[in-house]
């Protein structure tokens, strides 16, 4: 950064904003601020450096530095990082602590007890505990740190918050709460570059003495980088397929799958149905990280089956159990996402996607094309009543369809397949997409497959007409996911009644509104009659149904019962289809 783009800190169009924003050239490697997320991002670029120097050697040896602050420490996801950083054995992981006792509002003291490196060595990590502000202890730290074999190590530094900072009368500044996270301001401010050796006339100076250490370093750094190249070239010569490959795997580009090959058996759930593409992107993506809170419930195993999981001193399968710990899980996937070299994706509950909305956030901001895998989608989990049946979940993720990143795309893409075949798809359109996090959400139970001779493929662009639609329908009827097969069933019962009828299936909205004008148009006309059918809140499809539409959708919190009782229950039925619809004309 220069020293006027310093000045230029938290301005329009600045390099130099509030929170740190991904800018590789840089060398910022995440977007951070929400307290937690960045050091766990740094505990998933951990295991997938593991994971890559499984399979290349010494080029891949790098370690992983991260911060993290006293709010950092308290923020919750902490316990996962913490607690799989030290299963996993992730030596090649050290952490700054910056343990300084003050935070926005209040002392630590006031509202944390705990003995802080008696839980990360009770997590099984190596811990430090120095003088944070002594340049020379840090340096015996570090070289201690990177000595370690077998954990991951947590420097403690203790520090000073607002370091030489002085106030208006002159009195020390320092761990005072009102320094951090707002200007000293007037006399604070020049009694403080005075104290600090500055010239508050001229504040942006870089001291002599600081510009030649840097100048030294400059130098130094690029001895040690030639001596790098060199090693990666003579490792380069000496492995010539692995150098491609390795070139293969950070190229961002997506992967070669045989999607045609893919078998799918019919009227199943599309969770087992992606099951089944698991098992063949197991095979035929190598750099492919699959993680789970519930991989015999989510179906995640399909790809497990053909693998192994990682342990403590083995990163050469696939798959990462990440246990009971969903938010935790989302980051340490960005994070992989974030090194480069793999493909993450991740799985659990579609409800459970409420504990990972703030990952997901920073996925979107970011770019980062994690694969997030949710099922049991909708009230049809039944038994298990309203804690685990999703209802606000779609609207909240097609939410991210609708919010556009920096570069004025769609931020997330957002599939909710139809049936097995349809399952397939959507998982190529995930594995294409590159640039974005892609939402993936699937149905417990098994779902009839559409009819026949439907083209699938017309999937990839968001909303498309299902086969054995009618010519000049007089209604449209319009679902994602399971509802569909309920549409079809319903336009039997109609037909009878000479009701002509399309069915459209709409996986991705955000995808759909994407298309050119002329195609949403000849899908849904915007002066047809449209009936929605939703499991989820009926806000889900009012965008798509329009002035002259309407939507059945579910307005309370689930129940406790058998999925076929609350179909019948809850209207998501083939002859409550019927009864709204003849309503309707």
């Amino acid at each position: 950064f220069t020293l006027d783009e310093l000045k230029e800190f938290r301005q329009w169009g600045s390099p130099t904003p509030g929170h740190p924003e991904r800018d590789i050239m840089r060398g910022i490697e995440n977007t951070s601020g929400p307290l937690g997320q960045g050091h766990t991002f740094a505990v998933g670029a951990a295991i997938a450096a593991k994971f890559m120097k499984a399979r290349f050697e010494e080029v891949m040896n790098q370690t992983i530095y991260a911060y993290i602050s006293d709010g950092g420490i308290q923020e919750e996801i902490s316990q996962g990082a913490g607690r799989i950083a030290g299963a996993l054995g992730l030596d090649n992981l050290i952490m700054f602590y910056d343990a300084n006792d003050i935070q926005l509002s209040t002392e630590t003291k006031d509202v944390t007890i705990e003995d802080t490196a008696k839980k990360y060595e009770a997590w099984g990590w190596k811990v430090i505990t120095i003088d944070g502000n002594d340049a020379d202890a840090i340096r015996g730290a570090l070289n201690e740190a990177k000595a370690e074999a077998e954990r991951p190590t947590l420097i403690i530094g203790h520090t000073v918050m607002g370091k030489g900072a002085r106030k208006a009368d002159g009195s020390s500044y320092e761990a005072n709460c009102a320094t951090h996270g707002a200007p000293l301001g007037g006399d604070a401010y020049v009694n403080t570059i005075k104290n600090l050796g500055g010239n508050p006339e001229n504040p942006f100076t870089v001291f002599p003495e600081v510009a030649e250490l840097y100048a030294r370093r400059a130098a130094e750094l690029k001895g040690i980088m030639a001596e790098k190249y060199a090693a990666k070239a003579a490792w380069a010569k000496a492995n010539p397929e692995k150098v491609a490959k390795l070139e293969l795997f950070f190229s961002g580009k997506a992967p070669e799958v045989d999607w045609a090959a893919i078998e799918q058996k019919a009227n199943v759930a599309t969770r087992a149905a992606s099951a089944t593409v698991l098992g063949a992107l197991a095979t035929q993506v190598e750099n492919m990280i699959v993680a789970s809170a519930l991989s015999n419930s989510d179906k995640t195993d399909g790809f497990l089956k053909k693998t192994h999981s990682f342990k403590k001193g083995d990163f050469s399968g696939a798959f990462f159990q990440a246990g009971v710990s969903e938010l935790t899980m989302a980051c340490c996937c960005i994070g992989m996402a974030l090194h480069g070299g793999v493909i993450p994706a991740c799985g659990t509950f579609f409800v459970f996607s409420d504990y990972m909305k703030p990952a997901v956030r920073m996925a979107a901001l970011m770019e980062t094309p994690v694969k997030f895998i949710w099922t049991h989608d909708a009230f049809r989990v039944g038994e298990d009543g309203p804690t685990h049946e999703p209802v606000e979940q779609e609207a909240q993720i097609r939410l991210m369809e609708k919010l556009k990143n920096h570069k004025g795309h769609n931020s997330m893409l957002v599939l909710r397949p139809a049936d097995a075949e349809e399952t397939t798809v959507a998982w190529k359109l995930a594995m294409e997409n590159m640039s974005t996090p892609t939402a993936l959400i699937f149905s417990r139970q098994n779902i009839t497959n559409l009819p026949a001779g439907n083209d699938y493929s017309q999937a990839a662009k968001g909303a498309y007409i299902v086969a054995g639609s009618d010519e000049n329908p007089d209604v449209i009827l319009v679902a994602s996911g399971s509802e569909v097969a309920t549409l079809v069933a319903g336009a039997e019962l109609l037909r009878k009644d000479g009701v002509k009828l399309r069915i459209v299936s709409v996986p991705s909205e955000g995808l759909f509104r994407s298309q050119a004008p002329g195609y949403q148009e000849s899908v849904i006309p915007a002066n047809a009659k449209v009936f929605g059918l939703t499991a989820g809140l009926p806000v889900t499809l009012e965008g798509l149904v329009g002035a002259h539409g309407k939507v059945w959708g579910l307005e309370s919190f689930g129940f406790s019962a058998p999925y076929k009782v609350l179909d019948e229950k809850l209207g998501f039925t083939a002859e409550n289809v019927y009864k709204q619809v003849k309503a309707m004309i």
